[in-house]
């Protein structure tokens, strides 16, 4: 079973997941404006969860530089 100090990281971790997927699916379906909306909700996620120590900061920087690229190539 999970402690209360391990779910938090976890469900914090998911939500970053949830965000790049809209991002994925936005860049998915062409739709270049809706992918640039996504991004910022995510960007901001990745952010967060960087500073807190969620996920790595390169891990967030990566991440952010690797959807940027996607939704220029669009």
């Amino acid at each position: 079973t999970l402690s209360l100090h391990d779910a938090l990281p976890l469900s914090q971790r998911a939500l970053t997941r949830t965000a790049v997927k809209a991002v994925d699916s936005a860049i998915a379906s062409g739709d270049k404006q809706a992918a640039s909306e996504a991004f910022k909700k995510a960007e901001k996620v990745l952010d967060t969860m960087a500073n807190k120590k969620v996920i790595h900061a390169n891990k967030a920087s990566r991440t952010k530089s690797r959807l940027n690229k996607k939704i220029k190539s669009l």
